[in-house]
């Protein structure tokens, strides 16, 4: 959402998504859900598998939704008081695309903006939460590193969850469209919402700790829980599921976020699978704090989360690219750098187009 739009169609529309969504109050659960086709990685004995609320909706391990629709009036109505900083914020991301990358053998790790990263994984190739066109409500504010005609053949694409800067359907038409062997990895729920767009190519959904099915053996894909929600509609809020993926090989283990608020989940995810080596975290879309804690982690919380899952590698992401909330395009980056002493681990600036894995 863009303060500087309203009132806006995009803005009305928004309001109307989300609405329900606000006024949520805590659940109990009251059933649990999983694919019966995949392998789930039990987090503990007792793990019944995804939970669901009394309404047959998805929910949250820890912490519900508990804020409201006056809530959200009340930002959208409100001054920014870093409106100034904000219009003046000329810093765009970095790019530094080196095309040989794609002829080589080597794996790569590669951000292309926002939540969109592109990898090579023992010879697969493997794209994250697509953003590659804007649209009419959502602009990007830093560029591809290359034109989406150089994008490599795909073999998996992986969907976090259905929010349409993370599921984009002019994306994953196109996708689907020049890549013929391409598998789609995503949650419980989503497979309705993109099957029109797929192309007929396979896709496996998957509940919190289920591992999907794979021919390649070398890889291991996990789709592992996130503080969030979802919605596209006025009517389907929480019908589908939000998460991040826990990606391993023999050689190293890389961890997306997704969307995701703070909590206990990250602790639960790495006595579950083990620190991961690459944690690709997301930091921006925080402001106003009071407001947005419960879907987007603030910088400091994501060096806190990243801490708790002892990870050797931290990535941020979600900033830069898109307008979403109200600090200026490149503060998440700030503050990271202002208190990397605080991370245990090493601080990856995440420059687009650029192999982030690191030579041992």
């Amino acid at each position: 959402m863009n303060k500087n739009i309203l009132p806006t169609l995009f803005s009305l529309i928004l309001l109307l998504f989300i609405v329900a969504n606000y006024s949520i109050d805590k659940k109990t659960f009251q059933s649990f859900v999983s694919n019966p086709d995949l392998v789930t990685v039990n987090p503990y004995p007792d793990w019944k598998g995804t939970p669901l609320d009394e309404n047959g909706r998805f929910s949250n391990l820890y912490i519900p939704f508990e804020s409201s629709f006056v809530e959200l009036l009340k930002w959208q109505t409100s001054i920014n008081p870093q409106k100034q900083l904000k219009k003046n914020e000329s810093r765009r991301l970095i790019v530094d695309f080196d095309s040989t990358v794609f002829h080589g053998n080597e794996d790569y790790l590669m951000w292309l903006g926002h939540a969109t990263f592109l990898m090579r994984i023992h010879g697969k190739v493997v794209l994250v939460d697509p953003f590659l066109f804007d649209n009419a409500f959502l602009k990007r504010e830093s560029e591809l590193p290359f034109p989406v005609e150089k994008l490599p053949a795909l073999d998996y694409l992986l969907l976090s969850h259905n929010h349409r800067d993370h599921l984009d359907s002019k994306s994953i038409k196109y996708l689907t469209e020049k890549n013929n062997n391409l598998k789609i990895l995503t949650g419980l729920g989503i497979e309705c919402i993109i099957k029109s767009w797929s192309n007929g190519h396979p896709i496996q959904e998957a509940g919190w700790y289920q591992q999907y099915s794979l021919l390649d053996s070398a890889i291991q894909i996990t789709y592992v829980p996130s503080r969030h929600w979802s919605r596209r509609w006025i009517w389907d809020d929480n019908k589908s599921l939000w998460g991040g993926f826990f990606i391993q090989n023999e050689d190293y283990s890389i961890y997306f976020m997704g969307d995701s608020g703070n909590g206990p989940h990250f602790e639960d995810i790495k006595n579950t699978l083990g620190p991961p080596d690459y944690c690709l975290m997301g930091v921006g879309a925080f402001k106003p704090e009071w407001f947005m804690h419960q879907a987007h982690i603030s910088p400091n919380d994501a060096i806190d989360a990243f801490n708790v899952l002892n990870g050797k590698y931290f990535i941020p992401m979600h900033f830069g690219t898109l307008d979403l909330s109200d600090e200026p395009r490149m503060e998440p980056w700030d503050i990271l750098v202002q208190n990397k002493e605080s991370i245990n681990g090493a601080l990856i600036n995440p420059i687009l187009g650029k192999n982030l894995l690191q030579k041992n």
